[in-house]
């Protein structure tokens, strides 16, 4: 079927909406979830289900003439007639026996069923090459689960209830036998319910495309819905990320694709958009006219700990940069869109991406971590890891100021830095406001009588995304007595005081939209690209160049060259001023 110049096709759009609205949504069973976003209406979750059968949206591109005629018109996906008995959900994680499988993904899964936000049936397999039985599995899941929300005396219950539902399956990753084998038992745990598939791929990218060409010819869902969520690295660089989605396409719709970037799952980042749109006292001022500058901000206070090998070919920028920064940049700065539709979110981040320019070689600076003794204690520095390469000049650290060229933000800089071994840990957004235009106190800050230069100390939003989730806005106060002294103030919304909640993992999240079909906070194809055609020159120039990154002490606040580039633009960061701790 040829596309229209939309990436639409109107008989695959027509004939996934076959009923008016009101009769469908009957068939969905409405589950209560108390600590996750579950629609608002029935009607609302079965559409984005129905239209996440494989067939393409307004908005998006998605044709691809490499797709099999099987996916494109939903056979593929799965748009059967629902069987008697329900539905059912068999998620396999693909690749059960690594740490990430293990620290997050199946703890999220049991946390999800834990809050009753799982569907009434629902499977969980492993699939990896360790050979492994279903006994061996749960006792390996057991080890990382906890009862982390509130410790219910029923937690033991639940907790034995979840690992029945867990199985295993040893298989080579390109091995189709193997995932033939796994589909066999999936339809007999599925038996007389209609069969919807999740395939998480919890494995390196090299062998993605192996693994969607095996699991998708031999245990797509024959009759239900069928879906990837594919982890981050999407390739190197603009060229092998665009080879890496043209050979998905070869096997998958796009919407069967969920590109998953955890830190969209953030609370904080989720709220982004809530404080944005919905009060009346920030959007007005979310332009250059009032904004000086945005700040992004994310450092661990570790290094690479014996994971150098692995993380020397990727390096800081494309292992956070290119993609959770960025990502949060795209929110941050987007317009607002048509609705809360995911196609309609997707379509302004999009927007905002093609608006940036390509960064250059001198708006980044970048570092790598030495070895360093503090307080009677020696830290290895990056070269000192025996999984990296000798004389490498990986960065461990990078700052780089970034600008969209569109009425909104013109002129505007929006600086990121991102790095290892600092001195702290923590991921926030910064917003600087300007100056206030001709300052009643500016003449008793220069005699020195306000106690404060108001110049200097501008009204700055900064939402904090990890740890301690926090919201907080710093103004200029009068401090109480009889004089006129000011002084630097912050109106705080720290969660840990405001909701007695536990806060969810990023995963359950980004998992239970998965499941439902939400795409909101999934990446989509020609959003990557957009994303790689920032970064793909500077990296390329790093490279070719071996530009040597600036060393600084494991603990330290990183290299000096940041504070240069933040004053090439008149900035100061703002998570190292003296005023701000990081703390209330």
């Amino acid at each position: 079927m040829a596309a229209t110049g939309l990436g639409f096709h109107p008989a695959a759009f027509f004939s996934a909406h076959p009923r008016e609205a009101g009769t469908i949504t009957k068939q969905l069973p409405f589950r209560h979830c108390s600590h996750h976003r579950i629609r608002v209406a029935r009607r609302t979750c079965l559409l984005r289900a129905k239209s996440s059968n494989g067939r393409p949206q307004i908005g998006a591109s998605f044709s691809n003439s490499n797709v099999p005629a099987e996916v494109l018109d939903g056979r593929a996906a799965g748009d059967g007639p629902p069987e008697q008995g329900g539905s059912t959900v068999s998620i396999t994680v693909v690749g059960a026996s690594g740490d990430l499988a293990k620290k997050k993904i199946f703890p999220a899964l049991f946390a999800l069923f834990y809050e009753d936000c799982l569907p009434k049936h629902f499977t969980v397999f492993g699939y990896a090459r360790s050979k492994m039985s279903d006994e061996e599995l749960r006792n390996m899941i057991s080890m990382t689960l906890t009862c982390r929300i509130d410790k219910r005396e029923n937690c033991g219950d639940k907790m034995e209830q979840f690992l029945q539902r867990c199985f295993y399956q040893s298989g080579q990753y390109n091995s189709e036998d193997g995932f033939a084998e796994l589909d066999r038992k999936l339809k007999e745990k599925e038996a007389g319910k209609l069969p919807n598939r999740l395939f998480y791929l919890s494995i390196p990218p090299n062998i993605f495309v192996d693994v969607v060409r095996s699991a998708s010819r031999t245990a797509s869902s024959s009759s239900g819905w069928t879906r990837f969520i594919v982890e981050k690295p999407f390739g190197r660089d603009s060229e092998s990320s665009g080879e890496l989605t043209r050979s998905l396409k070869m096997y998958l719709a796009e919407e069967q694709i969920f590109r998953i970037d955890h830190y969209l799952g953030k609370e904080l980042v989720e709220n982004l958009s809530v404080l944005r749109f919905s009060n009346l006292v920030f959007e007005p001022l979310w332009s250059r006219n009032y904004i000086r500058n945005v700040q992004l901000i994310f450092s661990e206070d570790f290094g690479t700990e014996g994971r150098g090998g692995y993380f020397d070919s990727y390096g800081i920028i494309r292992d956070i940069m290119q993609n959770h920064l960025l990502q949060i940049l795209a929110l941050f700065a987007m317009e607002t869109p048509v609705s809360l539709d995911a196609e309609d979110i997707r379509n302004e981040k999009v927007k905002v991406l093609r608006s940036m320019r390509q960064l250059k070689l001198e708006d980044v600076v970048v570092g790598q971590y030495k070895g360093h003794t503090r307080g009677g204690k020696s830290f290895p520095g990056y070269a000192d890891d025996p999984t990296v390469p000798k004389g490498s000049v990986t960065p461990t650290f990078a700052a780089a100021a970034l600008f969209i060229d569109n009425a909104r933000w013109d002129g505007v800089p929006f600086l990121m830095k991102a790095g290892k071994a600092l001195h702290t840990r923590r991921a926030e957004i910064r917003v600087q406001f300007r100056r206030v235009p001709g300052n009643l106190y500016r003449r008793r800050s220069a005699a020195g009588a306000a106690g404060l230069d108001v110049d200097a100390a501008t009204n700055e939003l900064v939402l904090r995304v990890q740890p301690d989730e926090a919201i907080y806005l710093k103004i200029n106060n009068k401090v109480p007595g009889l004089g006129m002294r000011l002084d630097r103030s912050d109106l705080n919304l720290l969660y840990s005081e405001r909701y007695r909640r536990e806060i969810p993992d990023a995963y359950e999240r980004l998992l239970l939209d998965a499941i439902e079909g939400e795409r909101r906070l999934f990446i989509r194809s020609d959003e990557l690209d957009a994303a790689w055609a920032i970064f793909t020159p500077v990296l390329r120039e790093l490279e070719e160049k071996r530009v040597a990154p600036e060393l600084y002490p494991y603990g330290s606040r990183g290299p000096v060259g940041a504070h240069y580039l933040a004053a090439n633009y008149n900035v100061r960061w703002g998570d190292i001023t003296s005023d701000d701790d990081g703390s209330f």
